[in-house]
């Protein structure tokens, strides 16, 4: 992974699609579908590969907004466990989204303030 920053964190970005695309519980996504919505964007590195945003993946089923219902190799299949909602962090100025069973911190790397 080389020097890129991007615009909106990768988390955020991962979050705003799925909650624009796949936002309701009987939704079944991938991490490959997103990847792929990701590199639509142009906003990550071009080089990354779809290694390279599993720990992201990893840590939106830690955080109980979805769960792992399947995996075959870097393909996990997913589904929320309750709609996402879109809340407006004051502190970085950043729409997030956070499923109603989270914790009510911002998932913005650089904040992580309560919203």
């Amino acid at each position: 992974m080389g020097d890129f920053i991007p615009s909106t964190p990768i988390s955020l970005q991962i979050r705003k699609i799925i909650f624009d695309e796949h936002n309701e519980p009987d939704a079944k996504f991938t991490n490959d579908e997103i990847f792929e919505k990701l590199k639509q964007t142009g906003d990550l590195d071009p080089s990354w590969t779809i290694d390279d945003v599993e720990s992201y993946f990893l840590d939106i089923c830690n955080s109980g907004l979805a769960r792992n219902i399947a995996q075959n190799f870097t393909t996990i299949w997913m589904k929320l466990f309750t709609p996402i909602e879109k809340i407006h962090c004051s502190f970085c100025d950043l729409d997030v989204y956070l499923g109603p069973e989270e914790e009510r911190i911002c998932p913005n790397p650089s904040c992580k303030s309560t919203v």
